[in-house]
């Protein structure tokens, strides 16, 4: 298994580098920025084990323009608890705070690595046999049992046959391309094409040509002409993932092309008529960027004429165990294993657990437990979730620092001088946090 370490602390990038030395199944290649990483990174690399907080360019930053290509987890010494909970939405399997131990690190890779092992291998039976007896095809459905989602539902229902642009707004993972595919298989466009575009994870300098196309000569490699995305869904929908991250110039292009029903390819002053129905989604506080200056108020009001808020998993509680239920069954006859069922305490942590990454984490933690756990009942063990949680791991965190300064702040009696040197913080700093864990000498 080949292992990227993204890690801009030398000290800690070369003990991790000792530490798995001795491993002989994982070829580890370290890097110490993103940047450098994302020249060499290729098929061959299957985990990403990467900071947060680096200088040239931020982890999370990085894992989004991976795009999920490969499996991930995160380590970092400064982590707040979004930042902890954005990498969960980003897919990570797990997240370490340091200092960790290296052994609990190490297991994790491996629990990746079975997962890995076992999907390839599955992978080459479909190959052998005949696919489609293989896969389970997962269509675009809701399991809607909570009052919450059925409200959302019937919203998106009733806005279905028309044209209005549509803006779905939410946490990430919790099913906006679902709802989008709902919202266009119930239209007059269901036979017609549904695109769906995520405005992050196409670079900047690429994106207009993508969308609006380009004609031969426009750049450098343009030899043909080429329709883009918005020509290719003529008559049907487009899909705009993570609208809050379109570049502003490009926002006037795209408020002509939903006001005028036309676009113009990239070397042309030549418009083109196109037929398509536009839904947005985002995460993102979009009235804020609007305030920064980096999204065009008109274009907003224009995507938004039916907003739709759908609502994260932790308040629609009734759907965790049905729709748990579902993937276990969907993983069950997709790998063709024997009937495996979910013990009383497992379903009580699903229930119990915050679930920041949504329907998205939930789908994964599920299939990641059915094909490791050993017998026919997944345990709570199994879901390996107590990992996952940031919470657990900043309190862990905060405690750690408590003893700490406790520690130091009594050695010195006091001083406060002396107590923020050996610590290395700042005075004012070292001030809040003794009032923060009441520990006045």
């Amino acid at each position: 298994m080949k292992i990227a370490i993204v890690e801009d602390d030398i000290n800690m990038r070369k003990s991790l580098e000792l530490f798995f030395n001795d491993s002989k199944d994982l070829e580890i290649v370290s890097f110490k920025n993103p940047k450098d990483a994302l020249k060499v990174l290729d098929d061959s690399f299957e985990l990403i084990i990467t900071d947060i907080n680096m200088p040239q360019m931020d982890g999370l930053e990085f894992l989004k323009l991976l795009e999920g290509r490969y499996e991930a987890i995160v380590i970092t010494g400064n982590a707040t608890l979004n930042k902890a909970i954005d990498s969960i939405r980003l897919g990570v399997k797990d997240f370490f705070q340091k200092p960790f131990k290296p052994e609990l690190l190490l297991e994790a890779i491996y629990r990746i690595k079975k997962l890995i092992e076992f999907q390839k291998k599955y992978q080459k039976i479909s190959i052998k046999n005949d696919p489609s007896k293989n896969t389970v095809k997962q269509k675009h459905f809701f399991i809607a049992t909570s009052e919450a989602l059925n409200q959302t539902q019937k919203i998106a229902k009733k806005v279905s046959p028309t044209d209005a642009s549509v803006l779905l707004l939410g946490q990430s993972g919790v099913g906006k391309e679902v709802f989008a595919n709902f919202i266009h298989q119930n239209s007059l466009r269901a036979k017609a094409p549904f695109i769906p575009i995520n405005m992050a994870a196409i670079p900047e300098h690429l994106l207009e040509s993508e969308l609006f196309g380009y004609e031969k000569g426009a750049f450098t490699d343009a030899t043909t002409p080429k329709a883009g995305l918005f020509e290719a869904a003529n008559g049907g929908s487009v899909f705009l993932d993570e609208i809050g991250e379109m570049p502003l110039m490009l926002q006037s292009k795209l408020l002509r092309a939903i006001q005028e029903k036309e676009i113009t390819r990239l070397g042309s002053n030549k418009s083109i008529k196109i037929d398509v129905r536009f839904i947005s989604a985002t995460n993102a506080n979009i009235e804020q960027k609007i305030q920064e200056g980096s999204f065009r108020q008109d274009l907003f009001f224009r995507l938004q004429t039916v907003p739709i808020h759908i609502p994260p998993l932790k308040e629609r509680k009734e759907e965790i165990l049905p729709l748990a239920e579902w993937k276990l069954d969907c993983v069950i006859r997709q790998y063709g294993f024997e009937s495996k069922s979910f013990s009383e305490n497992a379903k009580k942590k699903l229930l119990e657990y915050e679930w920041y990454g949504n329907i998205r984490e939930l789908l994964s933690v599920v299939e990641r437990a059915v094909i490791l756990s050993e017998g026919l009942q997944i345990e709570e063990s199994d879901l390996f979730l107590e990992s996952r949680s940031p919470k657990n791991n900043i309190s862990k965190i905060a405690d750690l620092e408590k003893e700490l300064i406790k520690e130091v702040y009594y050695e010195f009696n006091g001083d406060l001088l002396k107590s923020a040197e050996t610590l290395g913080m700042n005075t004012d700093i070292l001030k809040q946090k003794i009032a923060k864990y009441n520990l006045n000498f």
